[in-house]
């Protein structure tokens, strides 16, 4: 029972940084813009916000920061890829690098190789919640999460809405499927590019902020491992879909929390369940390829 609640509750601990990651960039994928930053758009922001809180022991303003230094790598990636028409790829990777190198100049220039919120508890930032948390099963699931933890879950389903419930959405979703029919009803393409790229920043700097100053109350360069590579693979495993989207990151929040506690009891060979996650997510897009090729198939556009 100990090792199943633990999974749980880590599951929930892993997927977290990611969902804030897919609640945001779906918005890019809808408007048929590949932002491959997310994962420097996240790095930036988990670095600005420990940063602040360091230098103000304000938890605000460090949210703030975080929140504003990926907004900012998220106008960059507007500006060269869609106002300037430049290759999206490039950009993506280049400031996938800058965060990482902004990060470790300016802590060399601290002459420190990480930054620690050693006057921060992390403990006391998780809510408990009365008459739930001794719940089994349900307990470590539902309670004893950082706030921005229950964002991310609530903000899946406000993702939904405004994605299909709002004209915002709708247009959205209409300059991604065709921009020339887009243009022919009067919308501003480059306007809807712009603003789903901007809410995909914003959602990064929430998702750096919630794995180094909420969670660990610690910032290392790299720290982020991959995982905004994570949430674009959640993201084109769930072909945009809010829903879908989060429930992939889910899994692969529960393929890293499984190989986590599994390796606690394997001793020696701890190193092996290292793998589990990247399996699971070559596993999920193998299939998400093949699934997504049956139905071109049976929609009569492929040959054969």
């Amino acid at each position: 029972m100990d090792l199943l609640a633990s999974v749980l509750y880590d599951t929930v601990y892993h997927a977290s940084p990611i969902i804030l990651c897919v609640i945001g960039g779906v918005f890019a994928y809808q408007a048929n813009v590949l932002n491959i930053a997310l994962e420097g758009m996240m790095g930036i922001g988990a670095f600005a916000s420990t940063l602040v809180v360091l230098l103000t022991d304000d938890l605000l303003l460090g949210l703030l920061a975080g929140v504003f230094a990926a907004f900012v790598f998220g106008a960059m990636f507007s500006l060269m890829g869609v106002t300037l028409k430049g290759n999206v790829i490039i950009i993506g990777v280049a400031l996938n690098l800058l965060a990482t190198a902004v990060a470790g100049f300016v802590m060399a220039r601290m002459n420190v190789a990480n930054i620690a919120l050693s006057n921060l508890s992390v403990a006391g930032l998780k809510i408990v919640i009365p008459g739930v948390s001794d719940v089994p099963l349900v307990g470590p699931i539902v309670s004893g999460h950082p706030v921005l933890t229950y964002v991310a879950f609530a903000g899946i389903w406000l993702t939904w809405v405004l994605s299909y419930r709002t004209r915002f959405g709708t247009y959205v979703r209409v300059v991604g499927e065709n921009e020339d029919a887009a243009k022919s009803l009067g919308l501003k393409v480059d306007f809807y590019k712009v603003a789903a790229i901007l809410i995909g920043a914003l959602t990064c700097g929430l998702a750096g902020t919630n794995l180094s100053t909420e969670r660990l109350g610690l910032y290392t360069n790299n720290m982020t491992a991959g995982r905004g590579f994570v949430a674009i693979a959640a993201i084109y495993c769930g072909r945009g879909d809010p829903l879908k989207s989060s429930l992939y990151a889910i899994l692969f929040g529960f393929a890293r929390s499984l190989s986590i506690n599994l390796a606690i009891y394997a001793g020696s060979a701890a190193g092996l369940f290292d793998v589990i996650p990247y399996i699971v997510m070559v596993v999920v897009l193998l299939f998400a390829q093949v699934s997504k090729r049956r139905n071109v198939r049976a929609r009569g556009f492929a040959n054969g």
